[in-house]
């Protein structure tokens, strides 16, 4: 069977597409080496078997060639940022997802399978319990808020203190660009499967960490800029006041949930949270980082901020487990994978991009007032 990995290029489709070769398949990659992830153009870690297309999943044409003879779709090509380019998350994330199966349907591909790569954002702010007034899905939290270095989430009715819920798959609550985009995309691709005929699977991935996460993406995650923060006698910056929870999981279990969801039937028309289940504070997350690597620089708690960031967001993997998946790898083994792949590629680069000031320049970026 022939599969096509839309941005296979990437962290995570760049693993897939290691499984696949590895299960037999023949495996077809498309992926627009976009600069800022892939500065040095293809990765030298694509398995040489996979045949490889360089194009953007939102050109037509492209994308109907590539979808030539596939069997199974993994659709991984995102567009991730913290940036205020609203429509480019729409395009390439909604957008190109509804060109996808109207290439397949327009043009009666035989497509089996079609895989999405949704996200743990679509439950923006999350789910919470107040002991007086029961559960509920709150807005984000205010710009007042935020400035006044008022961190946590409460109740709306009485204004008390709340205890943050595991999130489940029946709920979505985003608000901003990146968290929309992810819910049109995921809705699209099961409606149209649904109503096609087409058995399809979104997979709402918690943070995803673990070796060749990109060391230029400045969307790569906490674990790229705390280590190589370290490995530079760098401070480590946290945002808030650290006490954020966060759920990491390791690439090599969400390769996993992709395979299992790919083989059972019983997946198919469903949306699963693919996660480790476990809060991990990014106060935490730093202090591993340097128990690992020692610096001296320490860690700084900054009282910055980033607009749109969610207080809490930890996912029950409940549900999928009940279809015969369980994380197996924890942050010892993203760590450690991590740091051992920097050290194979020859270290932390020269001159790395530092993605605050241009966070800061667009308003993303901001501090509390106390």
């Amino acid at each position: 069977m022939r599969v096509l990995i839309t941005g296979g290029a990437g962290f995570i489709g760049g693993h897939l597409a290691d499984r696949f070769v590895r299960e037999g398949f023949r495996v077809r990659i498309l992926d627009s080496l976009e600069p800022r992830v892939h500065p040095h153009g293809r990765p030298n870690y694509l398995p040489a078997r996979a045949e490889f297309v360089q194009g953007d999943v939102t050109d037509r044409s492209v994308l109907l060639c590539a979808l030539q003879g596939v069997d199974i779709v993994s659709h991984q090509a995102a567009y991730q940022d913290y940036m205020p380019d609203f429509s480019r998350f729409l395009q390439v994330n909604a957008v190109a997802t509804a060109l996808l199966f109207e290439l397949i349907i327009g043009q009666r591909l035989p497509v089996k399978k079609v895989i999405v790569a949704s996200s743990q954002a679509v439950y923006g702010e999350g789910q919470y319990c107040c002991l007086d007034h029961g559960d509920f899905q709150p807005l984000p939290r205010s710009p007042g808020q935020l400035q006044r270095g008022n961190w946590e989430v409460s109740c709306p009715l009485c204004q008390g203190p709340v205890q943050a819920l595991a999130l489940e798959e029946r709920w979505h609550n985003p608000y901003n660009q990146y968290a929309v985009s992810k819910l049109a995309q995921e809705r699209t691709a099961l409606g149209l499967g649904w109503l096609h005929g087409i058995p399809t699977v979104a997979l709402r991935y918690s943070i995803t960490q673990g070796r060749r996460q990109s060391l230029y993406n400045r969307y790569s995650g906490v674990c790229r800029i705390f280590c190589t923060r370290a490995l530079q006698h760098l401070p480590l910056m946290l945002y808030e006041d650290g006490h954020q929870t966060r759920d990491f999981v390791h690439v090599d279990d969400v390769v996993e949930a992709n395979m299992l969801v790919l083989e059972k039937e019983e997946a198919n028309g469903q949306v699963f949270n693919v996660g480790s289940g476990c809060a991990t504070t990014i106060l935490e997350y730093a202090r591993r980082v340097l128990g690992r690597i020692p610096s001296l620089a320490g860690i700084d708690i900054s009282s910055q901020y980033r607009r749109g960031d969610n207080r809490h967001s930890v996912s029950s993997i409940d549900k999928l487990k009940r279809l015969g998946w369980k994380p197996k790898r924890g942050m010892d083994e993203i760590l450690g994978d991590f740091l051992e792949w920097v050290e194979s590629s020859g270290g932390i680069p020269a001159s790395l991009p530092d993605p605050a000031d241009e966070m800061r320049a667009a308003g993303v970026l901001l501090s509390a007032t106390n």
